[in-house]
Formats: C-alpha cells, sequence, structure tokens
C-alpha cells in the first residue's frame, strides 16, 4: 500500500495559525501575521494581560491558549468595533471591560471554528471544542490538558498586529502523525462562511441596540412634547 502524504503536529499547528491570522485579519480589516519561527515549550500557560483557552477532542485531544498584552487586545477590540461602525466614544477604555474580553472570546470561537472545519475537510477528522473561555489575568496561570497524553508536545508561535502590537498562540496535544493512504476529495465548504455567518449576526445585534435606543430618545422627546 502506498504511502502518499503525513500530517503531523506541526503541520497541525500551521493549519491553526492560518486560521487565527485569517479570521482576525478579515475581522479588524488589519493585517495580522505571525512568526516563521514555532518555539518548544514544556507547559501551556495563561499569562497577563488576557488569557484564552479552549479545549478541543474527537479525532485527537489538545489544548488551544492565546495571550493578549493589553495593547493587542485593546487594538484588536476597537478596531472590529470601528469596523462594525460602532462610534470611538462608545467604545470600552480599558482591556479588562467585559466588553472586550466578550468581542475576543467571539473572534477566538470563529478562528477555532475555522480551525476545525479545515481539519474536518483536509484530514478527514471530527474534532469538537468547548466554547472559548478569556480572563483577565494579573498574574500566570499554568494549564494542562486533562487526559493523558503519551507523548504530549507544546508549541508556541508570536502573532503580530498591524500596529506591531504581539500576542501569542500555545498549542499542546499529543505527538501525532496522519498518514494519507489514499487520495479523496475534499469538500468545497467555503471556509469564509463561518466569519460572514458570525459578522451578519453581529451586525444584526448591533442594528437591533441601536434601533432600541433610537426607539428610547423618540419616546422621551414626545414625552417633552418635542
Amino acid at each position: 500500500m502506498r504511502k502518499l502524504k503525513t500530517i503531523t503536529t506541526d503541520d497541525i499547528l500551521l493549519k491553526l495559525c492560518q486560521s487565527l491570522s485569517k479570521v482576525m485579519s478579515k475581522a479588524t480589516d488589519t493585517t495580522v501575521s505571525y512568526s516563521a519561527m514555532v518555539q518548544k515549550i514544556n507547559k501551556t500557560s495563561l499569562k497577563p494581560d488576557i488569557g484564552c483557552f479552549v479545549l478541543f477532542d474527537g479525532g485527537f485531544t489538545g489544548l488551544v491558549v492565546t495571550n493578549f498584552t493589553s495593547q493587542a487586545a485593546m487594538e484588536l477590540y476597537q478596531e472590529y468595533m470601528l469596523r462594525m461602525g460602532i462610534p470611538q466614544d462608545e467604545l470600552a477604555l480599558h482591556h479588562t471591560s467585559d466588553e472586550v474580553a466578550n468581542i475576543l472570546g467571539e473572534l477566538m470561537n470563529q478562528v477555532v471554528g475555522d480551525f476545525t472545519g479545515k481539519i474536518g475537510r483536509e484530514l478527514k477528522v471530527s474534532i469538537t471544542q468547548n466554547q472559548p473561555k478569556m480572563l483577565a489575568l494579573n498574574k500566570q496561570i499554568l494549564l494542562s490538558v486533562d487526559t493523558n497524553l503519551d507523548r504530549p508536545q507544546a508549541r508556541r508561535v508570536s502573532f503580530t498586529t498591524e500596529k506591531n502590537n504581539i500576542f501569542y498562540l500555545e498549542l499542546a496535544m499529543d505527538k501525532t502523525e496522519f498518514i494519507q493512504l489514499e487520495e479523496f476529495e475534499q469538500d468545497t465548504e467555503d471556509t469564509d462562511s463561518i466569519f460572514e455567518s458570525a459578522q451578519l449576526a453581529r451586525y444584526q445585534q448591533v442594528e437591533k441596540q441601536n434601533n432600541a435606543i433610537s426607539q428610547t430618545d423618540q419616546d422621551l422627546l414626545d414625552e417633552l412634547g418635542l
């Protein structure tokens, strides 16, 4: 039987980096890039100022962690909200705001959704993930996958925003190889549909909020007889 192609842990990491770069860039209409060098680390951890973690399971088990500096978090949050049409004076002013955590969590959910869809199409492996958890931190917290990994591996990749703010992606999973034995057709599903659906839902939410505010203002003017 002929071996056609082997996909390693680092190939899976590359797909995750591509998903994160693509989704963040589209969401903020800026350029979010990642380093061509990957760092081997012993353990994953949440670090200040904002940390996010996502567990996934199924065809393989792993943990994804992203650590944002306050500057990177605020840049991504503000660029996303401004692109959504939210006025500058209505934006949160500090990275510890719940709104900042909610938006970054929403974006990370889109990132992992794009990644799991890509894995399903390209490797024919199904994995599921939990909802990303965002935490504003002032100290480091070590994280580990709650399962028995035979040969655990951990990697860290640095990302750079358009304004040169840095944040980091960490991946922990078992050392693995996927070996393609036969050619197969890949699904042609448009990966951008995940992002576009999330964007549409967000636009509708913002429009609903704006309409509610406008109606409240009009009711007040009516009461004043203006």
